[in-house]
């Protein structure tokens, strides 16, 4: 989760005007548990009576995007989610059932750091960024699954 602080600081950093309505979108995202919509954002506008339209929802994101302060996730179900982050490099895991999502520190994927170089020297190509997600299925969906069916748990 990101503080709102965090994000209206990163934005006067960046250059960015701190503006009002910024500043309660940046509230609402820290008020978010786990991954969010845009749809889920503008819902939360309209019960705090906020007044932001969809449009400002939407182009406060590409900002907040732009400074990875959120970073974009594709559903399973071909959706999009966002997810608040710390401004470091990072990646997720995601969910192919719930959509869940979890962030993974880039230190904790010790080997890909050495592949990406290696990926650059085989290709000769100056890899300046990257994005990784990994799908799978989370801890909870798992449990819900061998619930429903014992007998496959206990093989599996």
């Amino acid at each position: 989760m990101v503080a709102a602080e965090t994000i209206m600081t990163a934005l006067d950093a960046g250059g960015y005007r701190v503006t009002s309505p910024r500043r309660r979108i940046a509230q609402l995202i820290a008020e978010m548990q786990g991954r969010f919509t845009a749809d889920q954002l503008l819902s939360a506008s309209r019960r705090h009576r906020y007044g932001i339209g969809r449009a400002t929802v939407f182009r406060s994101l590409d900002v907040f995007s732009a400074l990875d302060l959120v970073e974009r996730v594709d559903l399973p179900s071909g959706e999009h989610a966002y997810l608040a982050c710390e401004p470091a490099h990072h990646h997720h895991v995601v969910c192919s059932r719930c959509g869940q999502a979890v962030g993974v520190p880039e230190g904790e994927l010790g080997e890909l750091t050495a592949a990406l170089r290696e990926v650059s020297r085989r290709t000769r190509y100056q890899i300046d960024s990257h994005r990784l997600e990994l799908y799978g299925i989370c801890p909870d969906c798992q449990a819900a699954s061998a619930d429903q069916n014992p007998t496959t748990a206990t093989l599996s």
